[in-house]
């Protein structure tokens, strides 16, 4: 079980983004979570909700994201860790890799009505996002 339930053991909401990738193994979990999580190289439609984002949280009184929202807090040789406290929401997210397959597990502990309204829409879009990002990430870490 990855490390992000002995952080957050009773969340809001959890989910695990799995996807298939033939140089899982070549690559450490914190290598993987850092080209997964880079806000400079993700897909266009994924930047494009991110900018998105940073309006709409203006109305709620949510501070803008920043890049170390997205850093890597600790790692392991097993699963590198994200863990962000916000105004809002906390979440921590974990990748993991095994031979052919890279995991994201993400935890959420919702903060009053600004998290339960951000969420509401960030919940829908969550695994397709995470998934381009993954499978963007899986590209540039084979060449």
């Amino acid at each position: 079980m990855p490390g992000v339930f002995d952080l957050m053991p009773a969340p809001d909401w959890a989910a695990t983004t799995t996807i298939a990738t033939g140089n899982a193994a070549g690559h450490t979990p914190e290598e993987w979570a850092r080209a997964i999580f880079d806000p400079r190289t993700v897909p266009p439609w994924v930047g494009a909700l991110f900018a998105v984002r940073q309006t709409a949280v203006k109305a709620l009184g949510i501070p803008r994201g920043r890049r170390w929202m997205l850093a890597v807090s600790r790692a392991t040789s097993d699963e590198a860790i994200i863990d962000t406290d916000d105004r809002h929401l906390r979440f921590v997210a974990a990748v993991t890799a095994e031979p052919h397959l890279v995991h994201v597990t993400t935890a959420v502990t919702l903060k009053g009505w600004r998290g339960r309204i951000y969420f509401a829409p960030v919940r829908l879009l969550h695994d397709a996002v995470t998934r381009s990002m993954m499978t963007a990430a899986a590209r540039r870490l084979a060449t």
